[in-house]
């Protein structure tokens, strides 16, 4: 009797460790069908139509994040998210300060450094989305899907 005590008191750190594996694994997917979602706007604007690389980016971003919210609430936080005005404007709120850091970082690399051509233009736009993604797993777990909140 004594041992199964033993192994559930083991047993139970492992859980909140698992969760967090868990929710940076649904992150990581719903994040990577926004970055799928982003390149392929900002292809086909920046090389596609021709426009100038802060004129792609942006629109790309943005998109993405639309797309973004919706897989953040039905995927990765659906035990713990509870649709309000507030929690939707908090996650705009902070993925617009996710875009701008995007945006700045992309900015410095192409324009900055002259990475501007099709290869360099795209690898500029990857570190700029995988630091802003940092940004925003943090924030969005923290403040915009809370463990706290109740499930709709």
């Amino acid at each position: 009797m004594t041992l199964n005590v033993s192994e559930e008191r083991m047993a139970a750190p492992a859980r909140p460790a698992r969760r967090v594996v868990r929710e940076v694994v649904h992150f990581a997917l719903v994040g990577g069908s926004g970055v799928a979602v982003n390149f392929l706007v900002f292809n086909v604007l920046l090389h596609g139509l021709h426009l100038a690389a802060m004129a792609a980016t942006v629109p790309a971003s943005l998109i993405a994040m639309g797309s973004n919210y919706l897989g953040f609430r039905y995927v990765t936080y659906r035990d713990r998210a509870s649709r309000t005005r507030r929690q939707i404007a908090l996650f705009f709120v902070l993925s617009t300060i996710g875009v701008a850091m995007e945006s700045g970082l992309f900015y410095v690399g192409y324009h900055g450094l002259g990475l501007e051509g099709p290869l360099e233009s795209n690898a500029v736009k990857a570190l700029s989305i995988v630091l802003a993604s940092a940004f925003r797993f943090l924030v969005y777990r923290t403040w915009v899907f809370p463990h706290d909140a109740r499930p709709a």
